[in-house]
């Protein structure tokens, strides 16, 4: 999603253990997390230096839907949905001139009309991520530098008329790059297309919805996202705040993962595999700092030290998610999968976060969401409709 985000942290350990002589003690000094729900997920991968957390995040969600399917597990080539999706967003910010932007980012929605569209191809069917240009790992800044400035350069220029040679050249690039899309291929001893390995996963793209929670639409209705990687147009059903959690609730307690895309910008985002809602505004009394020793600290230690263990959060409204949208402090950022629910030392309940940034970290590529982040800083989810409760799905007029 839009804002490039550092894929390789230098990650550092908080303490969090609890009083094993003394159960009845809270712990105060870091975050103890008991697994409550954990639904079956393939590995966490590292999207390293390149903006691709959409296609990383949605592509491990099919892959979990696979394995919830008894399809057993998938491992998709996020660099096939990559080019694909580059391709037709290229052409979509020609076409406008270059009003529908070009960059990295992109939404749930590129992954379900590439599949319905394009098809998929496991992993090894392309070359893997940077190993044409002699890395290890996915790393977009040469890249992108040289199609981005060849894409925006014929967007915006004043030539009346276009060759079709433009789109040859820009396609020659992600070629090069990313590796040319295979129009057939074996996979463990059969023959495929794109189409024919997508269609004997057996995944029924119709069964997906994606769910939001705004007040400048309709409720129960479908509207476009207003942020700029929703490049598409794809729609989203909107639901009242409360009916949205409800939705990610059900679906844990069900056996159902989604797609999750938030914003991470915020102080309550660590590096260290947190996401909390602290009440900043607050800071020295929920923290229970002096005053004059609180003014004192730098922002980055005041960060560190409200996301040290467990705090009072933000009470989260429709209104104040709404306002966070409206004044562009929630932006879209990032996606992940969710598939889990844990509890801290406290009994407050977190989701659980399968991450794209590799398995360093204090929870090896997992992070911890807590509610009032989430509905605070939730975009969108993409979830099977099965997951929606009966009620909610009757509200937005589903089968």
């Amino acid at each position: 999603m839009k804002k490039e985000l550092a894929c390789l942290l230098a990650l550092t350990m908080i303490g969090g253990s609890a009083i094993a002589d003394d159960k009845e003690k809270k712990d105060t000094t870091g975050f103890v997390f008991t697994t409550v729900k954990e639904i079956p997920i393939t590995s966490i991968k590292n999207q390293n230096k390149s903006g691709t957390c959409w296609a990383f995040s949605s592509l491990g969600f099919f892959e979990a839907e696979l394995l919830r399917m008894g399809k057993g597990e998938y491992n998709f080539c996020e660099m096939f949905l990559a080019h694909k999706t580059y391709e037709d967003r290229a052409k979509a910010s020609v076409r406008m001139h270059g009003d529908i932007s070009f960059s990295e980012g992109g939404s749930f929605y590129d992954a379900v009309y590439c599949m319905k569209n394009y098809g998929m191809i496991p992993e090894t069917a392309m070359p893997l991520p940077g190993t044409l240009y002699g890395d290890t790992l996915a790393n977009f800044n040469e890249f992108f530098k040289v199609v981005k400035g060849m894409v925006d350069g014929i967007a915006k220029s004043d030539q009346k008329k276009l060759s079709p040679a433009w789109f040859k050249a820009v396609n020659a690039v992600y070629d090069t790059y990313l590796g040319a899309v295979p129009t057939e291929f074996t996979y463990n001893g059969k023959k495929y297309t794109p189409m024919s390995y997508m269609k004997e996963t057996g995944l029924n793209l119709e069964d997906y919805v994606s769910l939001t929670s705004f007040t400048h639409h309709p409720f129960y209705s479908q509207f476009i996202i207003e942020v700029q990687d929703n490049w598409r147009w794809g729609t989203s059903y909107n639901l009242p705040l409360d009916e949205l959690m409800a939705v990610m609730d059900n679906a844990i307690k069900n056996g159902y993962t989604f797609a999750w895309g938030a914003d991470v910008s915020e102080t309550g985002f660590t590096r260290k595999g947190l996401a909390v809602m602290p009440d900043e505004a607050h800071g020295a009394d929920i923290t229970g700092s002096d005053m004059a020793r609180w003014t004192g600290l730098t922002k980055t230690e005041k960060k560190d030290e409200l996301t040290s263990r467990p705090l009072p959060e933000v009470k989260v409204t429709q209104e104040l998610r709404q306002e966070g949208y409206d004044n562009w402090e929630t932006t879209d950022d990032h996606g992940m999968l969710v598939y889990g629910m844990a509890k801290d030392q406290n009994g407050k309940e977190y989701f659980m976060v399968k991450n794209s940034w590799g398995t360093a970290g204090d929870y090896k590529g997992v992070w911890y969401a807590s509610k009032a982040f989430v509905a605070y800083k939730t975009i969108n989810i993409l979830v099977h409709k099965d997951a929606v409760p009966k009620e909610i799905k009757k509200k937005m007029g589903i089968k």
